[in-house]
Parts: C-alpha cells; sequence; structure tokens
C-alpha cells in the first residue's frame, strides 16, 4: 500500500523551512519540515529547540562574580550567566522605586500594546532579509566608528557562514547581539569588550560573530536564541554532530568575569570538542585507508585491464597473421586455377600441328628449365605467338618466361609489344627447318 502524499506547503511556510535551514544549517529538508510541524510552523520555538536545547534545562542566575558557575555537567546541556542590575537600597532608593514603578509600568505596557498594533499596520522591516552579509558589515563599520578599531576580530560572513566554519574547523563560535537601545550596551562594549585582556582572549580562543538587533540578520538570529536581556552573548559549539549552545551569558558583565565564565564553558565542553576531534580523525584515517585501498584497486585493476590488453592485440595480431596466411593460400589457389584454366584455353586455341612431311613445317626442340624437352612441329607462315602459347600451355612450363636462339644468342618477339604490336613469323624470325629453342623462366625476375 503507497504511503500518502504529503500536503503542499504554502509561500509563508516555504520561507519559513528556508529561513530555518539557513539558521540551524541542518542539510535534511525534511528534517527541517517535521521540526516545524512538530511546533505547529513556530519557527523561533523551533530554533531554539534545535540549537538552544533549553526545554527542561534550568539556569543559574547570578552566581559570584569572583568564581565561575558551578553546574553540574551531567545534567545540564546550556550554561547561563545572568547579570542583574543592582537593586535599589537605602530609604530613599526604595521610596523612588516605588514612586515610579507605576509609571514604568504603564509606559512599558502602552510601549508593547503600540508595538503589537503596528505590527498590523506596518510590518517590522527587519522580518525580511536580503542581504546578510551586509548587515554584518554595516555593524562592524558601526561599531568601529563609535568605539574604534581595538575590538575583538568579528566574523565578516553571515551566521550560517560562521556556524559552518566554528564545525568545519572544530571551534568556539561565540555570537554577540549588539542592543543599540539599551542603558547597558555602550557600557559592555567600551569596558568589556575592547578590553585588551577579553581582545586577546577572544581572538585566539574562538570565533567571534556579532551583529545589531536593529539589523534584519540580526534580528532573525535573535529571534532563534531568543535573548532576554541585554548585552547577550552565546557560546555555540559541535556537540552530538550537530552545532548546539553550550553558554548564555545575559546582562552587563565584567572583563575578568567574561574570561571566568567562557573559561569554564570551554573547560565544560572540551571532553565533547576533544571526542569530535577524535571521530573526526577517525573518520578521516578511515577516508585516506579507503582511497588507498581504492587506488591500489584502481591500479590492479588498470594491470590486469592492461594484461588483458596485451592479449587481445597478441591474439589479434595471431588471427591477423593467419587470415593473411590464410588469405594469401587462397589468393594462390585461385591464381593456380586461372593460371590452368589459362593454360587449357591456349591449348585449345592452338592451331593444328602440321605433318612431317609438309615443306611449310618447321621442326623446334624446346629445352625447358627442368631440363625438359618438349618436340612440336609449326609452320612457317605461323607466327612466334603460336609457339609462345604452346609452350605456355605445357604443365611443365613456367609461368613466365622467354625463347631464345641458341646460335647466335637472341631473345625472340613472341609476344606483341608497342613498337611491335604483330610479333613475326617464323619465316620472318629465320628460323630453320629444324631448330633448339631455350626457354628462360622470368618467374623470379
Amino acid at each position: 500500500m503507497a504511503a500518502p502524499e504529503e500536503p503542499e506547503l504554502s509561500q509563508a511556510q516555504t520561507e519559513k523551512l528556508l529561513q530555518f535551514q539557513d539558521l540551524t544549517g541542518l542539510e535534511s529538508m525534511d528534517q527541517c519540515r517535521r521540526t516545524l510541524e512538530q511546533h505547529n510552523w513556530n519557527i523561533e520555538a523551533a530554533v531554539q529547540d534545535r540549537l538552544n536545547e533549553q526545554e527542561g534545562v534550568p539556569s543559574v542566575f547570578n552566581p559570584p562574580p569572583s568564581r565561575p558557575l558551578q553546574v553540574n555537567t551531567a545534567d545540564h546541556r546550556v550554561y547561563s550567566y545572568i547579570v542583574s542590575r543592582p537593586q535599589p537600597r537605602g530609604l530613599i532608593g526604595w521610596s523612588y522605586y516605588l514612586i515610579m514603578l507605576p509609571f514604568r509600568f504603564t509606559y512599558y505596557t502602552l510601549l508593547d500594546i503600540f508595538r503589537f498594533a503596528l505590527r498590523f499596520v506596518r510590518p517590522d522591516p527587519r522580518g525580511r532579509v536580503t542581504d546578510p552579509v551586509g548587515d554584518v558589515v554595516s555593524f562592524i563599520h558601526t561599531f568601529e566608528e563609535k568605539y574604534g578599531q581595538s575590538h575583538p576580530v568579528f566574523y565578516q560572513g553571515t551566521y550560517s557562514q560562521a556556524l559552518n566554519d566554528a564545525k568545519r574547523e572544530l571551534r568556539y563560535l561565540l555570537v554577540y547581539l549588539h542592543g543599540e537601545d539599551h542603558q547597558d550596551t555602550d557600557q559592555f562594549c567600551r569596558s568589556t569588550l575592547c578590553t585588551e585582556e577579553v581582545v586577546t582572549f577572544l581572538n585566539t580562543r574562538m570565533l567571534f560573530w556579532a551583529c545589531s538587533t536593529s539589523k534584519p540578520e540580526g534580528y532573525r538570529v535573535s529571534q532563534a536564541l531568543r535573548e532576554n536581556t541585554y548585552p547577550f552573548l552565546a557560546m555555540i559549539m559541535l556537540k552530538d554532530r550537530k552545532m548546539t549552545v553550550v553558554g548564555r551569558l545575559e546582562g552587563l558583565i565584567q572583563p575578568e568575569d567574561l574570561i571566568n565564565q567562557l573559561t569554564f564553558i570551554m573547560e565544560a565542553n572540551q571532553t565533547h570538542l576533544m571526542s569530535e576531534r577524535l571521530e573526526r580523525e577517525e573518520r578521516s584515517q578511515t577516508q585516506v585507508l579507503r582511497q588507498q585501498q581504492d587506488e591500489a584497486y584502481l591500479a590492479s585493476l588498470r594491470a590486469d585491464q592492461e594484461k588483458d590488453r596485451k592479449k587481445r592485440e597478441e591474439e589479434e595480431q595471431v588471427r591477423q597473421e593467419e587470415e593473411k596466411v590464410r588469405q594469401s593460400a587462397l589468393d594462390e589457389e585461385r591464381r593456380q586455377r586461372t593460371l590452368e584454366e589459362e593454360k587449357e584455353r591456349k591449348s585449345e586455341c592452338l592451331p593444328p600441328e602440321p605433318p612431317a612431311d609438309d615443306p611449310e613445317s618447321v621442326k623446334i626442340v624446346f629445352k625447358l628449365p627442368n631440363d625438359t624437352r618438349v618436340e612440336r612441329r609449326f609452320l612457317f607462315g605461323q607466327s612466334l605467338t603460336v609457339i609462345y602459347d604452346f609452350l605456355f600451355s605445357l604443365k611443365e612450363s613456367p609461368e613466365k618466361f622467354q625463347i631464345i636462339t641458341n646460335f647466335p644468342r637472341r631473345v625472340l618477339p613472341c609476344l606483341p609489344t608497342e613498337e611491335q604490336p604483330n610479333p613475326p613469323t617464323l619465316k620472318e624470325a629465320g628460323l630453320s627447318r629444324s631448330e633448339v629453342l631455350f626457354v628462360q623462366d622470368l618467374t623470379e625476375d
């Protein structure tokens, strides 16, 4: 029974599917679709579940800044470090806080209502990413204009490219989301991010990707990582063969605490990175071994093919030689048969031998090359061609020959030529009534 076909996706679902694949780096489109369908096509929830793996993971708030965050690595997958703003102290502070509380509550409530209503009138332009690389480069230029050139090396590419490079190079990736309007952003950039010790630490230990949430690319990553406050940092690494968020740092953090927390996260996950590195080396060695085996097999195959080729050539050469010999034998047989037929035809066309008492007759004795003697009578008036045809019709005669007189020694012109198309008669050739002529073999010549 055939499985039912999956329903076609709408344009909005297709855009979410491509955006989800770009953010998570998953290669399987079917796996992306199943994940989105499990979250009712809520891309934020799906990306959060895929990259952060925060379901059921408790966060540890406000650990002592003087020591690294202590988390049981057997039970937790994501390390969270959140710095809360200082609470009001004293009577005056608490009085000011309580007086301003209704106003702040009303302000933020109205602001949220206004933003919610504004979405229906004018959709957020950050929701459509058209130039992700341009967004990152623009943020870097703006950052350098405001905070100078002394900062960690920014990855000048998209978030997906940074994930892919960190995965390929087996390095940590630190993501920084820049909230321009947050009150702690400026102090974090000047007092923490651009300090010499932080710059040196980040440049030597990991890749660093950053973008403003006011840019479409930064906003898209913000929707995936779901930060709570700013400044926000997320540590991502290859874990269990997928890029996973293993640490989150939120709030204004001091340089020493930042380095301590990142060091703790890296040390806690070093075994996973070493495991991935060893597994990759094993795969690489297996691939090299397989490649060597394939090369050896191909070399052996080529050698066998070369042997087969030479054997076929030798067999073909022997076959051609045998065919040549066979054809030569057939040609010789055909030539001999043609020669015999020609001898018979010449013999049948010879005029009858005149009687011995005929006064015009000539008695000629022929000495053949094999020392055979043949005698026959001819008439003086007959052409020398008749003599030649007679000798040609004999089985003992060679295939090519000429007739020579004994004394004086001369060759009789028995065959027609261009100068003498009609050979002379026996009388014109000066033969007497009794002659001895010699047959010279010209076959070898």
